[in-house]
């Protein structure tokens, strides 16, 4: 399940664990793209990674925060930190070895 993040959830939402964030907007077809992809993929590693989305229509704050220039966008955190980033929409299998590789198995 991908949980929608407000700035003020965000922090503890991406504090603890494996997790993934997706940075979106509604008008945006590449992103409109993706989002069935990110939900799919919350399906498959629920146990092992948190994925949550930000709509930076409403959360600008995060996306200048983040330093979010172009969508979609999806920030991989481990521990609070983040590790890795991808910008523009990828398939299932790439965002799946993403997080093979930068979250560990």
């Amino acid at each position: 399940m991908v949980e929608e993040l407000t700035s003020e959830k965000f922090d503890d939402f991406v504090k603890e664990n494996r997790v993934v964030v997706d940075f979106f907007a509604d008008w945006c077809g590449p992103c409109q793209q993706l989002g069935p992809v990110v939900e799919e993929v919350s399906k498959e590693v629920k146990d092992k990674v948190k994925i949550g989305k930000v709509n930076v229509e409403t959360e600008q704050g995060l996306a200048q925060r983040f330093q979010v220039m172009s969508i979609p966008t999806l920030l991989f955190f481990k521990d609070g930190e983040q590790v890795h980033r991808t910008q523009g929409a990828i398939s299932k299998e790439d965002l799946l070895d993403s997080i093979d590789e930068h979250l560990g198995k």
